[in-house]
Protein backbone atom coordinates (compact mmCIF):
# COMPACT_ATOMS: atom_id res chain seq x y z
CA UNK A 1 0.00 0.00 0.00
CA UNK A 2 1.25 3.81 -1.22
CA UNK A 3 0.94 6.30 0.91
CA UNK A 4 0.62 9.65 -0.29
CA UNK A 5 3.01 12.24 0.49
CA UNK A 6 0.80 14.06 3.32
CA UNK A 7 0.21 10.99 5.42
CA UNK A 8 3.93 10.02 4.91
CA UNK A 9 4.94 13.52 6.70
CA UNK A 10 2.56 12.71 9.49
CA UNK A 11 3.44 8.85 9.77
CA UNK A 12 7.69 9.45 9.34
CA UNK A 13 7.81 11.47 13.20
CA UNK A 14 5.54 8.42 14.56
CA UNK A 15 8.11 6.07 13.38
CA UNK A 16 11.57 7.75 14.11
CA UNK A 17 9.59 8.27 17.82
CA UNK A 18 8.66 4.65 18.16
CA UNK A 19 12.40 3.25 16.88
CA UNK A 20 13.98 5.77 19.62
CA UNK A 21 11.84 4.30 22.51
CA UNK A 22 12.58 0.54 21.53
CA UNK A 23 16.17 1.69 21.01
CA UNK A 24 16.40 2.85 24.96
CA UNK A 25 14.70 0.32 26.12
CA UNK A 26 17.18 -2.66 24.57
CA UNK A 27 19.71 -0.32 25.76
CA UNK A 28 18.62 -0.35 29.69
CA UNK A 29 17.68 -4.06 29.41
CA UNK A 30 21.54 -4.73 28.12
CA UNK A 31 22.77 -2.44 30.82
CA UNK A 32 20.81 -4.44 33.34
CA UNK A 33 21.95 -7.99 32.58
CA UNK A 34 25.38 -6.69 31.85
CA UNK A 35 25.44 -5.05 35.28
CA UNK A 36 24.08 -8.58 37.21
CA UNK A 37 26.44 -10.68 35.06
CA UNK A 38 29.18 -8.69 36.66
CA UNK A 39 27.51 -8.30 40.20
CA UNK A 40 25.56 -11.06 41.02
CA UNK A 41 25.69 -10.26 44.40
CA UNK A 42 23.49 -7.06 43.73
CA UNK A 43 20.03 -6.46 44.87
CA UNK A 44 18.19 -4.65 42.33
CA UNK A 45 14.76 -4.67 44.20
CA UNK A 46 13.76 -2.73 46.58
CA UNK A 47 13.64 -4.21 50.15
CA UNK A 48 9.91 -2.65 49.90
CA UNK A 49 9.10 -4.94 47.28
CA UNK A 50 10.41 -8.63 48.40
CA UNK A 51 7.21 -10.69 50.27
CA UNK A 52 7.74 -9.70 54.02
CA UNK A 53 8.58 -13.46 54.86
CA UNK A 54 11.78 -13.20 52.94
CA UNK A 55 12.42 -9.36 53.71
CA UNK A 56 16.36 -9.43 55.21
CA UNK A 57 16.70 -8.28 58.82
CA UNK A 58 19.20 -5.63 59.11
CA UNK A 59 20.50 -5.52 62.83
CA UNK A 60 19.62 -1.48 63.82
CA UNK A 61 22.60 0.29 65.10
CA UNK A 62 21.99 3.29 67.31
CA UNK A 63 23.67 6.59 66.36
CA UNK A 64 24.60 9.18 68.76
CA UNK A 65 23.99 12.66 67.27
CA UNK A 66 27.07 15.11 67.50
CA UNK A 67 26.14 17.74 70.69
CA UNK A 68 25.13 20.97 69.38
CA UNK A 69 25.74 24.28 70.66
CA UNK A 70 22.94 24.80 72.92
CA UNK A 71 24.27 21.41 74.55
CA UNK A 72 27.61 23.10 75.20
CA UNK A 73 26.33 25.62 76.76
CA UNK A 74 23.79 23.44 79.09
CA UNK A 75 26.85 21.61 79.99
CA UNK A 76 29.23 24.47 80.85
CA UNK A 77 26.80 26.25 82.81
CA UNK A 78 26.10 23.21 84.51
CA UNK A 79 28.83 22.29 86.07
CA UNK A 80 29.98 26.30 86.82
CA UNK A 81 27.01 26.67 88.41
CA UNK A 82 27.43 23.60 90.43
CA UNK A 83 31.60 25.14 91.48
CA UNK A 84 29.93 28.36 92.30
CA UNK A 85 27.59 26.66 94.33
CA UNK A 86 29.83 24.46 96.29
CA UNK A 87 32.45 27.42 97.45
CA UNK A 88 29.91 30.73 97.14
CA UNK A 89 28.47 30.94 100.31
CA UNK A 90 32.30 30.85 101.62
CA UNK A 91 33.62 33.77 99.87
CA UNK A 92 33.22 37.41 101.66
CA UNK A 93 34.01 40.42 101.02
CA UNK A 94 36.82 42.42 102.79
CA UNK A 95 36.29 46.44 103.86
CA UNK A 96 39.20 48.23 105.09
CA UNK A 97 40.38 51.86 106.18
CA UNK A 98 43.99 53.00 106.70
CA UNK A 99 44.70 56.65 108.14
CA UNK A 100 47.42 58.16 106.31
CA UNK A 101 49.43 60.71 106.87
CA UNK A 102 51.42 63.23 105.11
CA UNK A 103 52.64 66.78 105.64
CA UNK A 104 51.77 69.57 103.24
CA UNK A 105 52.99 73.13 102.90
CA UNK A 106 50.86 75.47 104.70
CA UNK A 107 49.74 78.70 102.76
CA UNK A 108 50.87 80.88 105.80
CA UNK A 109 54.73 80.08 105.86
CA UNK A 110 54.85 80.39 101.81
CA UNK A 111 55.21 84.10 102.21
CA UNK A 112 58.79 84.32 102.35
CA UNK A 113 58.76 86.96 105.44
CA UNK A 114 57.08 84.11 108.13
CA UNK A 115 59.23 81.63 106.56
CA UNK A 116 62.09 83.71 106.79
CA UNK A 117 61.03 84.77 110.86
CA UNK A 118 60.24 81.29 111.83
CA UNK A 119 62.49 79.38 110.17
CA UNK A 120 61.87 76.26 107.29
CA UNK A 121 60.56 73.75 110.52
CA UNK A 122 57.34 75.59 110.23
CA UNK A 123 56.81 75.53 106.47
CA UNK A 124 54.80 72.38 106.49
CA UNK A 125 51.98 70.87 108.86
CA UNK A 126 51.11 67.19 108.80
CA UNK A 127 48.02 66.36 107.38
CA UNK A 128 45.69 63.15 107.56
CA UNK A 129 43.51 61.44 105.29
CA UNK A 130 41.67 58.00 105.47
CA UNK A 131 42.02 55.52 102.91
CA UNK A 132 39.57 53.02 102.17
CA UNK A 133 39.74 49.38 100.19
CA UNK A 134 38.02 46.62 99.41
CA UNK A 135 39.15 42.92 98.19
CA UNK A 136 37.50 39.48 98.63
CA UNK A 137 38.80 36.26 100.28
CA UNK A 138 37.16 32.95 101.40
CA UNK A 139 36.09 30.86 105.10
CA UNK A 140 38.75 27.97 105.13
CA UNK A 141 38.04 27.47 108.81
CA UNK A 142 34.23 26.75 110.22
CA UNK A 143 35.33 29.32 113.18
CA UNK A 144 36.06 32.30 111.17
CA UNK A 145 39.52 31.83 109.44
CA UNK A 146 39.73 33.67 106.16
CA UNK A 147 42.56 33.78 103.67
CA UNK A 148 43.44 36.64 101.51
CA UNK A 149 46.15 38.31 100.05
CA UNK A 150 48.52 40.66 102.33
CA UNK A 151 47.89 44.37 100.20
CA UNK A 152 43.81 43.91 100.32
CA UNK A 153 44.48 44.01 104.49
CA UNK A 154 48.47 45.43 105.23
CA UNK A 155 48.43 48.72 107.38
CA UNK A 156 45.03 48.61 108.00
CA UNK A 157 42.92 49.92 110.85
CA UNK A 158 39.94 48.12 110.69
CA UNK A 159 38.71 45.46 108.59
CA UNK A 160 34.93 44.67 108.07
CA UNK A 161 33.89 41.31 106.48
CA UNK A 162 30.84 40.68 104.90
CA UNK A 163 29.28 37.34 104.17
CA UNK A 164 27.15 36.53 101.60
CA UNK A 165 24.11 36.38 103.21
CA UNK A 166 24.74 40.13 104.37
CA UNK A 167 25.97 39.84 107.79
CA UNK A 168 28.77 42.44 108.52
CA UNK A 169 31.29 41.36 110.90
CA UNK A 170 35.08 43.01 112.70
CA UNK A 171 37.77 41.23 110.83
CA UNK A 172 41.13 41.21 113.09
CA UNK A 173 44.47 40.57 110.83
CA UNK A 174 46.13 37.73 112.29
CA UNK A 175 48.94 37.37 110.46
CA UNK A 176 50.64 38.75 106.94
CA UNK A 177 53.59 38.00 104.97
CA UNK A 178 54.48 40.26 102.27
CA UNK A 179 56.52 38.19 100.01
CA UNK A 180 53.98 35.75 99.40
CA UNK A 181 51.30 38.26 99.50
CA UNK A 182 49.05 36.42 102.02
CA UNK A 183 47.44 37.21 104.96
CA UNK A 184 45.10 35.59 107.71
CA UNK A 185 42.19 37.35 108.64
CA UNK A 186 39.91 35.68 112.00
CA UNK A 187 36.17 36.74 112.24
CA UNK A 188 33.89 35.18 114.74
CA UNK A 189 31.69 32.47 114.16
CA UNK A 190 30.22 28.97 114.51
CA UNK A 191 29.67 26.25 111.95
CA UNK A 192 30.65 28.91 108.88
CA UNK A 193 30.37 27.95 105.43
CA UNK A 194 34.29 26.63 104.36
CA UNK A 195 35.49 26.71 100.20
CA UNK A 196 36.85 23.22 100.20
CA UNK A 197 40.68 23.53 99.22
CA UNK A 198 42.10 21.19 95.99
CA UNK A 199 45.65 21.03 94.42
CA UNK A 200 47.49 23.08 92.29
CA UNK A 201 50.16 20.94 91.16
CA UNK A 202 47.56 18.54 89.41
CA UNK A 203 46.77 21.67 86.97
CA UNK A 204 47.27 21.39 83.37
CA UNK A 205 47.24 24.27 80.89
CA UNK A 206 43.56 24.37 79.63
CA UNK A 207 41.93 23.60 82.59
CA UNK A 208 39.18 25.18 83.49
CA UNK A 209 39.34 28.31 85.98
CA UNK A 210 36.64 30.00 87.84
CA UNK A 211 37.35 33.06 89.46
CA UNK A 212 34.67 34.48 92.41
CA UNK A 213 34.72 37.65 94.00
CA UNK A 214 33.57 41.25 94.41
CA UNK A 215 35.71 42.98 91.92
CA UNK A 216 35.10 46.84 91.70
CA UNK A 217 32.33 46.93 94.37
CA UNK A 218 30.11 44.35 92.50
CA UNK A 219 29.59 41.87 94.64
CA UNK A 220 29.03 38.10 94.43
CA UNK A 221 30.55 37.84 90.40
CA UNK A 222 31.65 34.52 88.67
CA UNK A 223 33.93 34.21 85.59
CA UNK A 224 35.33 31.69 83.14
CA UNK A 225 38.19 31.37 81.61
CA UNK A 226 41.21 28.99 81.51
CA UNK A 227 44.80 28.07 82.70
CA UNK A 228 46.81 29.61 80.41
CA UNK A 229 50.23 29.00 81.99
CA UNK A 230 51.66 27.53 85.49
CA UNK A 231 54.87 28.97 87.09
CA UNK A 232 54.75 32.30 85.78
CA UNK A 233 57.22 33.81 88.39
CA UNK A 234 56.59 37.28 89.92
CA UNK A 235 59.84 38.99 88.47
CA UNK A 236 57.70 38.09 84.86
CA UNK A 237 54.73 39.40 85.90
CA UNK A 238 56.43 43.14 87.12
CA UNK A 239 56.19 42.49 90.80
CA UNK A 240 59.85 41.58 91.48
CA UNK A 241 59.91 42.14 95.40
CA UNK A 242 57.47 38.96 95.77
CA UNK A 243 58.47 35.58 96.21
CA UNK A 244 56.23 33.58 93.77
CA UNK A 245 55.14 31.58 91.21
CA UNK A 246 51.92 32.69 89.65
CA UNK A 247 49.22 30.69 87.70
CA UNK A 248 48.37 32.87 84.94
CA UNK A 249 44.51 32.70 84.07
CA UNK A 250 42.35 34.83 81.33
CA UNK A 251 39.29 34.79 83.51
CA UNK A 252 38.36 38.10 84.19
CA UNK A 253 40.78 39.47 87.05
CA UNK A 254 39.63 43.19 88.06
CA UNK A 255 40.27 45.40 91.34
CA UNK A 256 37.92 44.04 94.76
CA UNK A 257 38.50 40.57 93.26
CA UNK A 258 42.08 40.64 94.70
CA UNK A 259 41.74 37.33 97.73
CA UNK A 260 39.14 35.76 95.90
CA UNK A 261 39.21 32.05 95.23
CA UNK A 262 40.24 30.85 91.64
CA UNK A 263 38.35 27.64 91.31
CA UNK A 264 38.60 23.99 89.35
CA UNK A 265 35.48 22.59 87.78
CA UNK A 266 34.85 20.44 90.92
CA UNK A 267 34.43 23.86 92.64
CA UNK A 268 37.74 23.23 94.96
CA UNK A 269 39.81 26.25 95.61
CA UNK A 270 43.07 26.13 93.02
CA UNK A 271 44.33 29.44 93.67
CA UNK A 272 44.17 32.99 95.37
CA UNK A 273 43.54 35.94 92.74
CA UNK A 274 45.92 38.71 93.58
CA UNK A 275 47.26 40.68 90.10
CA UNK A 276 46.22 42.11 86.96
CA UNK A 277 48.64 43.09 84.25
CA UNK A 278 47.44 47.31 83.96
CA UNK A 279 48.66 47.26 80.16
CA UNK A 280 46.84 44.08 78.81
CA UNK A 281 43.52 42.82 78.31
CA UNK A 282 42.73 38.57 79.60
CA UNK A 283 45.38 38.12 81.63
CA UNK A 284 44.79 37.54 85.39
CA UNK A 285 47.59 35.53 88.05
CA UNK A 286 46.74 33.90 90.76
CA UNK A 287 48.36 32.18 94.07
CA UNK A 288 48.52 28.43 93.80
CA UNK A 289 47.03 27.64 96.71
CA UNK A 290 49.48 24.61 97.90
CA UNK A 291 52.04 27.92 98.74
CA UNK A 292 49.34 28.69 100.78
CA UNK A 293 48.70 25.69 102.63
CA UNK A 294 52.11 25.42 103.48
CA UNK A 295 52.21 29.05 105.49
CA UNK A 296 48.48 29.51 106.65
CA UNK A 297 48.65 27.86 110.18
CA UNK A 298 51.62 29.80 110.77
CA UNK A 299 49.80 33.03 109.63
CA UNK A 300 46.83 32.09 111.97
CA UNK A 301 49.05 32.08 115.03
CA UNK A 302 50.38 34.97 114.04
CA UNK A 303 54.30 33.84 112.89
CA UNK A 304 56.42 35.35 111.14
CA UNK A 305 57.17 33.51 107.75
CA UNK A 306 61.05 33.22 107.05
CA UNK A 307 62.40 34.08 103.18
CA UNK A 308 66.23 33.75 102.87
CA UNK A 309 67.79 35.99 101.05
CA UNK A 310 71.13 36.68 99.23
CA UNK A 311 70.78 40.12 97.78
CA UNK A 312 71.33 39.95 94.60
CA UNK A 313 69.60 41.56 91.25
CA UNK A 314 70.53 39.71 88.42
CA UNK A 315 68.94 38.50 84.68
CA UNK A 316 69.18 35.19 82.53
CA UNK A 317 71.90 35.08 80.72
CA UNK A 318 72.67 33.31 77.47
CA UNK A 319 75.85 33.47 74.73
CA UNK A 320 73.39 35.37 72.31
CA UNK A 321 72.90 38.07 75.09
CA UNK A 322 76.65 38.13 75.94
CA UNK A 323 77.58 38.46 71.95
CA UNK A 324 75.15 41.26 71.92
CA UNK A 325 76.56 42.92 75.34
CA UNK A 326 80.23 42.47 73.88
CA UNK A 327 79.75 43.77 70.84
CA UNK A 328 78.38 47.26 71.84
CA UNK A 329 81.17 49.85 72.03
CA UNK A 330 79.95 51.76 75.24
CA UNK A 331 79.74 48.06 78.05
CA UNK A 332 82.19 48.22 80.32
CA UNK A 333 82.10 44.53 81.37
CA UNK A 334 83.17 41.84 79.09
CA UNK A 335 81.24 39.03 79.48
CA UNK A 336 81.47 35.50 79.22
CA UNK A 337 79.67 33.64 76.37
CA UNK A 338 77.81 31.38 78.64
CA UNK A 339 74.37 29.71 79.91
CA UNK A 340 74.07 31.34 83.59
CA UNK A 341 72.52 34.47 85.75
CA UNK A 342 74.55 37.36 85.09
CA UNK A 343 74.88 39.77 88.44
CA UNK A 344 73.23 42.96 87.86
CA UNK A 345 73.56 44.68 91.63
CA UNK A 346 75.07 43.68 94.83
CA UNK A 347 72.96 45.14 97.81
CA UNK A 348 75.29 46.70 100.23
CA UNK A 349 75.88 44.30 103.49
CA UNK A 350 74.15 41.87 102.14
CA UNK A 351 75.25 38.25 102.15
CA UNK A 352 76.27 38.30 98.41
CA UNK A 353 78.18 41.31 99.38
CA UNK A 354 80.03 39.94 102.31
CA UNK A 355 80.79 36.55 100.08
CA UNK A 356 82.71 38.59 97.46
CA UNK A 357 79.80 38.15 94.99
CA UNK A 358 80.89 41.21 92.56
CA UNK A 359 78.54 42.87 89.55
CA UNK A 360 78.79 41.40 86.34
CA UNK A 361 79.79 37.71 87.79
CA UNK A 362 77.51 34.84 85.71
CA UNK A 363 76.70 32.12 88.59
CA UNK A 364 76.37 29.39 87.01
CA UNK A 365 76.40 26.78 90.07
CA UNK A 366 74.78 26.39 93.43
CA UNK A 367 75.58 22.97 95.39
CA UNK A 368 76.88 21.75 91.93
CA UNK A 369 73.76 22.47 90.25
CA UNK A 370 73.80 24.05 86.85
CA UNK A 371 72.19 26.95 86.74
CA UNK A 372 70.79 28.60 83.43
CA UNK A 373 67.66 31.16 84.69
CA UNK A 374 67.30 34.15 87.13
CA UNK A 375 64.08 31.55 88.19
CA UNK A 376 65.60 28.72 89.22
CA UNK A 377 68.58 30.68 91.15
CA UNK A 378 65.87 32.38 93.33
CA UNK A 379 63.89 29.10 93.93
CA UNK A 380 66.83 27.53 95.23
CA UNK A 381 67.98 30.46 98.00
CA UNK A 382 63.98 30.29 98.62
CA UNK A 383 64.71 26.56 99.51
CA UNK A 384 67.62 27.23 101.66
CA UNK A 385 68.19 27.84 104.79
CA UNK A 386 69.49 30.82 106.98
CA UNK A 387 73.26 31.00 107.65
CA UNK A 388 73.75 27.48 105.64
CA UNK A 389 76.04 28.07 103.27
CA UNK A 390 75.58 27.53 99.51
CA UNK A 391 78.53 27.03 97.37
CA UNK A 392 78.10 29.37 94.67
CA UNK A 393 80.73 28.60 91.28
CA UNK A 394 81.00 32.23 89.41
CA UNK A 395 82.44 32.83 86.06
CA UNK A 396 84.52 36.37 86.71
CA UNK A 397 86.12 37.11 83.06
CA UNK A 398 88.25 33.82 82.31
CA UNK A 399 88.68 33.35 85.97
CA UNK A 400 86.04 30.42 87.97
CA UNK A 401 86.02 30.74 91.68
CA UNK A 402 84.20 29.62 94.36
CA UNK A 403 82.05 31.00 96.56
CA UNK A 404 80.49 30.33 100.18
CA UNK A 405 77.36 32.72 100.40
CA UNK A 406 75.48 32.50 103.92
CA UNK A 407 71.75 33.30 103.41
CA UNK A 408 69.94 35.97 105.48
CA UNK A 409 66.60 36.71 106.51
CA UNK A 410 64.49 39.19 103.82
CA UNK A 411 62.40 40.50 106.61
CA UNK A 412 65.80 41.71 108.58
CA UNK A 413 67.09 43.23 105.41
CA UNK A 414 63.60 45.61 104.42
CA UNK A 415 63.62 46.95 107.90
CA UNK A 416 67.24 47.69 107.74
CA UNK A 417 66.81 49.50 104.33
Amino acid sequence: MSLSSSEEQRFLPLLRQVISHALIAVLSVGLTLTTLWAFPNLQILKRSSLPSAVAPMTPTVETTAPPTADSQEVAIRSFVSAAVNRVGSAVVRIDTERTITMRTPDPLFSDPFFRDFFGSGFSTMPQEYHQRGEGSGFIIDPNGMILTNAHVVSGADSVTVTLKDGRKLKGEVKGVDEPSDLAVVKINGTNLPVAPLGNSQDLKVGDWAIAVGNPLGLDNTVTLGIISTLNRSSAQVGIPDKRLDFIQTDAAINPGNSGGPLLNEQGEVIGINTAIRADAQGIGFAIPIDKAKVIEDALARGQKISHPYIGLRMVTLTPELAKQSNSDPNTTITLPQINGVLVVQVMPNSPAATAGVRRGDVITQVDEQAITTAEQLQDLVEQSRINQPLQVKIQRGEQTQQLSVRPGELREAASES
